[in-house]
């Protein structure tokens, strides 16, 4: 019995031994990584300070930031209340395509032209869509078509001003308040380089705003067939290659202003100047897309 017994247990041991020997368990492989036509997404950049010292403006507020992380590359007076002028139309332009629909036809009112110019004296009963005018917005800065929009979308021009200073808030503009869709000065009406800056970053994010901001020129029509070229404000398009925006501003109370938009060597820019003059106001925003853009590409 106990031969017998000594006999199985033997056996045992030896089929165990083999097994192991015999890679009864092998270790695991790796499973293949699946194939992709997609390459792996590039790495997020962090934007770099320039090495060069950033050039004199004479605009008494100023900002530039990159537009992917946001950073500041430089600030002067970013956060002094001041008005702003037409360069608020980007926030205007921002709760219009928040409210969708951009395809709406507005039949025109004849309280959308109570307003100072730049005009494009659109005709009560005349019909056009939320996309044909927020073109006009953009690109020729008219202030009746700003009131128009902001009736349709809101209803009227203080409950359109009421979204606007929403939006403005959840884009965490902490420092503004504003009471039109187009910027004539009004008591109380403000914002600074810096709140201007966050809003022309959400708006570059938007492929119909950065294709408006970056037309030179374009032909409207108005509902009796009549045409007129009308030519961006932003003089700055026709003389940097790459700038590609954004939106000008002149009145009294501001000075001239400009947020101005750029792209080179994997970089995008967005320069913000208030309170220049009119010969310092392009060549300011110039110097700052040049200093900022102008340097070896982003590795």
């Amino acid at each position: 019995m106990f031969l017998m017994i000594r006999a199985r247990f033997i056996a045992l041991a030896l089929t165990a031994l083999l097994a192991s020997s015999c890679g009864g368990n092998p270790t695991p492989r790796p499973l293949p990584r699946p194939i992709s036509g997609n390459p792996p997404p590039a790495p997020v950049q962090v934007a770099s300070i320039p090495q060069t010292p950033p050039p004199a403006v004479a605009g008494e507020s100023a900002i530039v930031i990159d537009v992917q992380s946001g950073r500041v590359l430089y600030a002067k007076n970013a956060d002094v209340q001041r008005a702003v002028a037409s360069t608020q139309k980007i926030i205007t332009a921002l709760c219009v395509l928040d409210a969708g629909n951009i395809d709406k036809p507005i039949l025109i009112e004849a309280s959308d032209g109570a307003c100072e110019p730049t005009k494009l004296y659109l005709k009560a009963g005349d019909s056009y869509t939320r996309r044909e005018l927020l073109k006009v917005l953009i690109v020729k800065s008219a202030n009746d078509v700003g009131r128009a929009l902001a009736r349709d979308t809101a209803g009227s021009q203080e409950a359109f001003s009421a979204m606007m200073n929403r939006k403005a808030a959840s884009l965490g503009m902490r420092n503004s308040n504003f009471l039109n869709p187009h910027g004539l000065t009004e008591p109380g009406q403000y914002s600074t380089a810096r709140d201007m800056a966050i809003a022309a970053r959400a708006a570059y994010r938007s492929p119909l705003i950065r294709s408006y901001a970056a037309t030179k020129a374009f032909t409207f029509r108005f509902n009796n067939g009549r045409t007129i070229l009308l030519e961006n404000t932003n003089k700055v398009l026709k003389t940097l290659p790459y700038c590609d925006g954004m939106k000008t501003g002149t009145t009294n109370a501001s000075g001239r202003c400009l947020i101005s938009s750029g792209s080179l060597n994997g970089r995008s820019v967005i320069a913000v100047v208030l309170k220049s003059n009119t010969p310092n106001i392009w060549s300011d925003s110039e110097k700052l897309l040049k200093w900022a853009l102008e340097r070896p590409p982003a590795s």
